[in-house]
């Protein structure tokens, strides 16, 4: 019986351990140095959207954070340059009752987080573009908090109609960028209580004018 009980105890610790696995996480590497972008503030924000999702032990929320301001320089029909900055006082909870959101919106928004107060944005500048069959392997200088790292994510451009410039979801590490709460890397003795240190993010930009 015993045998039996610690079978089940592995199979349900490998089944969450799968669970808890978030697909298409990236590396972040060394921030690349590139001189000063174009800037003409194109991207339509309030068609824009940066998605967010954090988990930990017994769920996950969601939501999304809005754009301050942006651009996008397409130059035939490719990505020249971009320059996205995030309004960090915007983020959004997607899955909880207005209360319960709220708190854990100033959470998040605290210094245990990403302390909003001190730091109010993020940034994303594309460094570079690689074609790859039909998707777009763009790299850029990720800036949240006091830290800066360069990051690939996969993406699209779309131009039939609207310029739509949009990232398959993607998994940041919240440790490479100094947000230490709950982290397993920082406070390995919280076992249960840790909080999932990669957060799946993804982007979508529509210029303006299309």
């Amino acid at each position: 019986m015993k045998k039996a009980i610690a079978t089940v105890i592995v199979i349900f610790i490998l089944f969450s351990a799968c669970k808890g696995e978030k697909k298409g996480k990236i590396e972040a590497k060394e921030e690349v140095k590139v001189e000063k972008t174009e800037t003409v503030n194109n991207v339509d924000i309030t068609a824009s959207l940066v998605t967010w999702k954090g988990s930990k032990s017994g769920g996950s929320h969601h939501g999304t954070v809005s754009l301050k301001q942006g651009s996008l320089i397409i130059k035939d029909g490719a990505i020249t340059s971009g320059d996205f900055v995030i309004d960090m006082a915007s983020i959004k909870n997607e899955d909880l009752s207005p209360d319960y959101g709220a708190k854990l919106v100033k959470h998040l928004s605290s210094d245990d987080f990403f302390d909003i107060e001190k730091f109010p944005t993020a940034r994303f500048i594309i460094t570079s573009v690689e074609q790859k069959e039909d998707t777009l392997a763009v790299t850029g200088n990720l800036t949240i908090k006091d830290v800066t790292k360069s990051i690939t994510i996969p993406a699209t451009l779309t131009e039939e109609g609207a310029k739509i410039f949009k990232s398959d979801t993607f998994a940041i590490d919240r440790a490479d960028f100094n947000v230490k709460y709950g982290s397993k890397r920082f406070f390995p003795s919280l076992e249960d209580k840790i909080i999932n240190d990669l957060v799946e993010m993804s982007f979508s930009i529509k210029v303006k004018g299309n």
